[in-house]
């Protein structure tokens, strides 16, 4: 199964604080577990919400949003791509991770979709699109 990991936001992340060389190591140290687990797919931090934007749908209607973004707790810090058998093997290999953050801080972990959770709207047509799109993506990843 794969699981996105995200590292919630704090004032600290969003004021663009960055975090101490031992903090540094710390999760450098960390990812090395995970890849030589061989759980890791990808991961990064984040540049704080005021240096992006949002872009709002309503049918055909597009607004944008400048950030920064004021709910600080809803917005993501960084991420992880894993995959592992579960979800409770995504929450132990969570619990060994280093704080993120030099105070209080929050991961949240959410499964992604595969095509089999779409059941039968997946035609033979958007598997094979599918497959085709993400071996195109891996091969682009590795130039």
């Amino acid at each position: 199964m794969r699981f996105m990991v995200i590292v919630k936001a704090t004032e600290d992340s969003e004021a663009g604080v960055m975090p101490s060389e031992e903090l540094l190591t710390a999760m450098m140290n960390y990812n090395e577990e995970l890849v030589k687990a061989g759980i890791m797919l990808a991961g990064d931090g984040l540049q704080p919400s005021a240096k992006g934007a949002r872009v709002q749908f309503d049918g055909p209607k597009r607004t944008v949003v400048d950030g920064p973004f004021a709910e600080t707790k809803e917005l993501v810090a960084g991420y992880w791509i894993w995959e592992v058998r579960s979800l409770e093997e995504a929450i132990e290999w969570v619990k060994r991770c280093p704080n993120p953050m030099p105070g209080p801080s929050e991961i949240e972990i959410r499964p992604l979709y595969d095509m089999e959770d779409f059941g039968e709207i997946v035609t033979p047509e958007i598997r094979e699109q599918e497959q085709r799109l993400r071996a195109e993506s891996e091969r682009l990843a590795k130039k």
